[in-house]
């Protein structure tokens, strides 16, 4: 489980330091989410790669759902990009003997995925077929993912309405993610983005389900790493863990863990300008979406086809292979200067 410190809110600054938190933790699923989903050998795994791309996009409906409710209190949204293996935004640590939880760039695994629950871990998951409590109860000074949101819930309830600044930078669904995405004007549309967020990722206190009906993200990692489909039944928490899913943990590009602390300079030439290509279109995406959280929407379209550019270029990182011969590294998600990448 995932705890972040739970701020103490005095004032507007304090509270968009809070949100911003938010934005910042958003961003930085998308890259441990993004490299396990795409390291699986094209044509196999299809229902882990169609659960995986269904968490990453939804991800990145509350990045902008986040960047929405900053614009409405009158911050400026800021996209900070994470160094990998590191504690997500927030994080306080949950370790057993302690010690800080870093986030890792893993390729598809058991592993990626015991990170992922634990990223989406509510306070009390549960385990179907029975309700079992896994996880004592947070203290008051910490929490889950979820309890963060909705302390941060209460302290934009009691902002003033001077506050709020209705259609000041936001982004809607008029280019991407029809029906999922829109502006935010006021406390009531922020308390449904936050709706959304904590019951996609979560689910409910009695249900895998979110709000819409769907397995809830931490549910579906779940489902990946039990190579198990959560199905419906007649007991109490409504659900059983049912057929096999199908996974094979073999079918998945040799990749190395962690490709952005690697020292490439002594790999071919072929992985080094891999590398190059994949940092370049991540860090043009990075630019393009703070342009569109900050004023200029028609960027959404932009950093949306960056994206594209990048999912280009981590086939060709994961398919290039190392001096060793044998590994691949995948993307690194490290972000460059303008005048250094490449066209």
């Amino acid at each position: 489980m995932i705890l972040l410190k739970l701020p103490v809110f005095q004032s507007l600054a304090d509270v968009q330091a809070g949100v911003q938190t938010a934005i910042n933790l958003e961003f930085a699923t998308l890259p441990p989410y993004l490299h396990a989903a795409n390291s699986i050998l094209p044509g196999c795994n299809a229902p882990a790669t169609m659960r995986l791309r269904e968490i990453t996009h939804e991800e990145m409906i509350h990045l902008c759902l986040a960047c929405n409710i900053m614009n409405a209190i009158g911050g400026t949204p800021r996209i900070t990009v994470p160094s990998y293996p590191g504690p997500l935004p927030g994080d306080v640590g949950r370790n057993p003997d302690g010690s800080q939880f870093n986030i890792h760039l893993y390729p598809f695994s058991q592993a990626a995925m015991q990170q992922g629950m634990k990223i989406e871990e509510p306070d009390d998951p549960l385990d179907p077929p029975q309700a079992d409590v896994l996880e004592a109860a947070v203290t008051s000074e910490t929490g889950t993912i979820g309890d963060y949101y909705h302390h941060l819930e209460q302290a934009l309830s009691e902002l003033p309405a001077s506050a709020w600044h209705a259609d000041r930078s936001q982004i809607d669904d008029s280019q991407f993610f029809q029906g999922q995405l829109f502006k935010v004007n006021n406390f009531a549309d922020a308390q449904q983005a936050i709706s959304d967020i904590v019951s996609e990722g979560e689910g409910s206190t009695t249900s895998p389900l979110n709000f819409e009906g769907d397995i809830s993200h931490y549910y579906r990692f779940e489902e990946i790493y039990r190579n198990q489909v959560l199905t419906k039944a007649n007991n109490p928490v409504g659900y059983a863990w049912g057929k096999p899913l199908g996974i094979d943990w073999t079918a998945v590009y040799p990749a190395i863990t962690d490709p952005c602390i690697h020292d490439f300079s002594h790999e071919p030439a072929a992985a080094q300008a891999a590398q190059q290509q994949c940092n370049s279109a991540f860090s043009d995406m990075v630019d393009a979406l703070q342009l569109a959280f900050t004023g200029q929407p028609a960027q959404l379209g932009v950093g949306v086809r960056c994206m594209f550019t990048l999912s280009q270029a981590i086939k060709v990182a994961f398919t290039t292979p190392l001096a060793d011969g044998k590994s691949v590294a995948g993307p690194s998600f490290l972000y460059i200067l303008k005048n250094q990448r490449q066209a």
